[in-house]
């Protein structure tokens, strides 16, 4: 089995405080993807850019304390490739892939609209760049795992309180029909709703009213992969046991040796 991991740290040297490399050692993943770092690599000591057992990567936004996404590989893979072209969202670290023979994994963090109408309309531009780069990975006959902290939830069962949350960044009409069409349009699969179609699995909580506590939460949280690889998913489930952020690792299991 092959396992990948995606978890939205909340600052790495944060969460590595509460445990996250010591839990991390203990799953056997092959593959750990990071997001929002908040540290460039020169604010890191070598435990945490290269773990016992992993190989570390970076790619790390150009403001301090800001945005970053980071893989932490078992096996070397054969190339990393940081960005998608973007020249806006590039410098803000928000895409990197590791290529193994002819699977790619991604790790991949959109950016959020909730702190101003100015963030919403950088994540509408976001979003109109991503896809057109989606469209052309599946077309390039390669299997690809992009898993990461997409910032959307996608349908109702998504998101304990989605009446109230209708006009709320996250989960906006044009936020969802732009997921729907990464599923339906380009050919995308949500690896976790092929494996657990139950309500109430988030990936994501407030700081605010004990939301974690009452499990009023988000999943926004996503391995989303192209048929051949997805179809190879045989188990998943998200990590609550401990926490490392206001986000939970996801955890896949794909039938594949790399």
């Amino acid at each position: 089995m092959f396992r990948v991991i995606s978890l939205n740290l909340n600052g790495i040297r944060s969460a590595v405080r509460r445990g996250f490399l010591d839990w991390l050692r203990t799953t056997r993943a092959d593959i750990a993807c990071l997001q929002e770092i908040k540290a460039h690599q020169s604010d890191l000591e070598t435990a945490i850019l290269m773990p016992d057992g992993y190989a570390g990567y970076f790619h790390c936004a150009e403001a301090r304390g800001y945005a970053g996404v980071g893989l932490y590989c078992r096996k070397p893979p054969d190339r990393i490739v940081a960005g998608f072209g973007s020249r806006e969202f590039d410098p803000e670290g928000r895409v990197l892939r590791a290529d193994y023979g002819a699977l790619s994994i991604v790790s991949v963090y959109l950016p959020s609209g909730s702190s101003s109408e100015a963030r919403q309309q950088a994540k509408f531009r976001f979003m109109k760049e991503f896809l057109p780069y989606l469209k052309r990975l599946h077309r390039s006959g390669r299997e690809f795992i992009l898993a990461g902290d997409w910032n959307i939830a996608h349908r109702e069962i998504d998101l304990k309180n989605w009446r109230s949350n209708q006009r709320n960044s996250g989960f906006l009409p044009e936020e969802r029909a732009w997921l729907t069409e990464v599923f339906e349009s380009a050919g995308w699969v949500d690896v976790f709703r092929t494996l657990d179609p139950r309500p109430e699995q988030y990936t994501w909580w407030s700081n605010r009213g004990q939301a974690w506590a009452k499990n009023v939460g988000w999943r926004i949280d996503y391995q989303i992969a192209t048929p051949g690889i997805a179809a190879k998913a045989k188990r998943t489930r998200i990590y609550k046991d401990k926490r490392f952020s206001d986000h939970a690792p996801l955890i896949v299991d794909y039938d594949v040796d790399v």
